[in-house]
């Protein structure tokens, strides 16, 4: 049987910095990354927004600042960010502060979801110069820890069994019950209490101005409401399948495509949950099952000026050419009542939202749309048993799905600390 001295599981963010940092530390080390996909997916493949700025996207239970930035270090030079700048941003900052709310700072960079995918193979073709096993559409579908044995899954149903010494398991925020089902397997302790429930609001440029100064301004509101994900340029929103449902997410390709005058962004409400219900994924799919029902299949969208007046949108309302509702959205979602949310989450985004509209004026003009729902689950998160994400004797778990991190450059600092784990060592 082959045997590797570490197999990671998953070609994302986290993966490849695990293997990047065990491959550049120790060049002998035999090193194997398993991708059921054909190309990694993910955030590094869906816009690929970048995020330099401790705490963006780092849990604060487990990083602090030093710990973030001295990994942010390493993953710019093997990222090469295009840093955006910001222009003009005292103002919208103390206005924000006046109002209660927060405008944090942020090194940004962005690739675009056309020109991801280069970005990737570049990576990929690095890691195997180095001489890293790469292999892809192959599916880990058992893992026996106690003989430190996987078997894997081939797209022509052939199955083979592989041994290793160490195991990095990082399979993205789209693995959690791939994860949960481990971790049962394994006897980790893990928890699933917290959830992002909330909008993506799309508008055009002029209402909301401030993109031309900041790429993707970060707000925090009262009421643990934050923005996420802002994308102008040539932008659009999308809805992923997830299961039973749709959520919606935004999408913006690189500065090479010619703009469509658009921004979107989310607006999020992380919620904390107690019994009896106390599963995020499950109150996701509950929610998201619900809105499907009363969607007719689709997320829902209605129109600023019609929820202010306590109309439902209808068809008409986005077929009107007038000037007052003057683009078309780029989701064809099902015109409806965003009411329909829940009553505590909705008005802690419709509050965030007039403080937003104080901030950047303009904003809440009545062709502005709202799209219901945006979820976020954060993750299954085990109780790790040392600095380095590791569940047990000889197997770590990293990135997004796993809770380690929120974003991009967070789940590759998370790879590089379990690669220091494995190494034996800590980064000085």
């Amino acid at each position: 049987m082959e045997k590797f001295d570490v197999i990671i599981v998953g070609s994302g963010p986290a993966g490849l910095g695990a293997a990047f940092h065990l491959i550049e530390k120790s060049p002998k080390l035999k090193i194997l990354i398993l991708e059921k996909n054909k190309i990694t997916s993910g955030g590094l493949r869906n816009d690929c927004k970048q995020n330099y700025t401790h705490p963006i996207c780092f849990p604060a239970d487990i990083w602090d600042e030093k710990q973030a930035t001295e990994c942010l270090k390493i993953v710019e030079k093997h990222l090469n960010p295009v840093f955006k700048s910001k222009n003009n941003t005292r103002g919208y900052i103390k206005r924000a502060e006046r109002l209660g709310v927060k405008l944090i700072d942020v090194r940004q960079a962005h690739v675009g979801t056309d020109k991801a995918i280069f970005l990737i193979e570049k990576l990929i073709s690095e890691l195997q110069n180095l001489g890293v096993d790469i292999r892809l559409n192959e599916e880990v579908i058992n893992i026996d820890h106690n003989d430190s044995k996987i078997t894997v899954l081939k797209k022509n149903d052939e199955k083979y069994d592989l041994n290793f010494n160490k195991l990095i398991i990082a399979p993205g925020r789209a693995g959690f019950s791939f994860l949960q089902n481990l971790m049962d397997q394994f006897g980790v302790v893990y928890s699933d209490n917290v959830i992002d429930i909330g909008v993506r609001i799309e508008t055009e440029q002029e209402n909301y101005s401030i993109v031309r100064d900041y790429y993707d301004p970060k707000f925090i509101f009262p009421n643990s409401v934050r923005t996420f994900c802002t994308n102008s340029g040539c932008a659009s929103v999308v809805q992923e399948k997830y299961d039973g449902y749709y959520s919606v997410n935004g999408h913006s390709f690189s500065s090479d495509r010619n703009p469509n005058g658009l921004v979107n962004f989310a607006l999020l409400k992380t919620k904390d949950l107690t019994e009896p219900v106390t599963s995020g994924q499950e109150m996701g799919a509950i929610l998201g099952n619900y809105i499907m029902h009363i969607g007719g299949g689709k997320p829902i969208m209605q129109r600023v000026g019609d929820f202010r007046l306590g109309l439902r949108s209808k068809w008409e309302t986005f077929n009107d050419k007038d000037l007052l509702y003057g683009f078309e959205p780029t989701l064809k979602a099902n015109p409806g009542d965003i009411g329909f949310a829940p009553s505590n989450i909705l008005r802690d985004i419709w509050k965030a939202m007039k403080l937003l509209d104080t901030i950047v004026p303009g904003l809440l003009h009545p062709s502005t749309v709202m799209y219901f729902p945006e979820i976020k689950n954060y993750a299954n998160k085990p109780s790790f048993i040392d600095n380095h994400f590791r569940v047990t004797d000889n197997i770590y778990m990293v990135g997004d799905g796993p809770g380690t991190s929120r974003g991009i450059t967070a789940a590759w600092c998370s790879g590089i600390r379990a690669a220091e784990g494995i190494l034996g060592r800590d980064l000085k």
